[in-house]
């Protein structure tokens, strides 16, 4: 490649549309605080994630993220099969540096699921998770009942759920979720948590228990024959979220 070109080639990736851009695994979010660059996570289908005018008008920022699932779409990444395990998603995960033990942060973002957005229990869908590098989950944030959980995963399943947000008030409006947490395989770990600004969690002792946190967010659903046993029906329905200002930082203030 010529000198000249090699400089103007990023420009013209820059220039891309966000649905073009985001096939190329590197995700163009806004401005997210401490946060390293997100990734895509195993799922590339140009609806699955684009950046779009705030179509709700009640957002807290002009542009927002929207995360689309279909039945079917799954996909393989590096040795991982969503297929293969009965599982289907739109995601972006935190990419390096990620959280170690020891480490403490704010992690903050928005969210907003339609009227519409289909309770496929016993499909498990999430809106958020903190995931352990070459481990398993460690916290998920789950619609279970209807409503929003913390789906507490450190014994390598559900361990204990924790309620966020009740059925009756999750769809329709967006929500502010707010982490503090300290990373820790011992009673010096934290985390707590607050959804529009009301304190839901505070659990003290371990919070992890291998070496190294990350975040995910979008749309995952494991288990997807389950909701197909469950009902008779070919695929699960389509869901589609959408996110804003998602933040990582060092302190509560910080997030905004």
């Amino acid at each position: 490649m010529l000198p000249i070109a090699r400089f103007l080639y990023p420009l013209l990736l820059a220039c891309l549309p966000v649905s073009l851009a985001a096939a190329d695994d590197l995700a163009p979010p806004p401005d997210k605080g401490d946060f390293s660059a997100f990734i895509r996570s195993v799922n590339d289908k140009p609806y699955g994630y684009e950046i779009v005018d705030d179509p709700t008008g009640t957002a807290p920022a002009k542009r927002v993220e929207r995360f689309e699932v279909r039945a079917g779409d799954c996909g393989v990444s590096k040795g991982w099969s969503d297929c293969a395990r009965n599982r289907e998603r739109s995601e972006l995960r935190e990419g390096r540096p990620m959280s170690p033990a020891g480490s403490e942060a704010w992690y903050g973002w928005w969210f907003y699921l339609p009227e519409t957005w289909p309770d496929v229990w016993p499909t498990k869908t999430v809106i958020g998770q903190f995931h352990q590098w070459r481990a398993n989950v460690i916290w998920m944030f789950l619609n279970y009942r209807g409503g929003l959980w913390l789906d507490d995963m450190s014994g390598g399943g559900t361990s204990r759920r924790i309620p966020l947000i009740a059925a009756a008030t999750l769809r329709g409006r967006w929500h502010r979720v707010e982490v503090h947490a300290r990373w820790a395989r011992d009673k010096t770990g934290f985390l707590r948590v607050w959804i529009d600004g009301v304190k839901k969690a505070d659990l003290a002792g371990s919070t992890m228990t291998a070496d190294t946190v990350y975040f995910r967010y979008g749309v995952y659903r494991s288990f997807v024959s389950r909701y197909e046993r469950a009902t008779g029906k070919t695929g699960v329905p389509t869901q589609w979220a959408l996110f804003a200002k998602v933040r990582k930082a060092k302190t509560r203030e910080g997030l905004d």
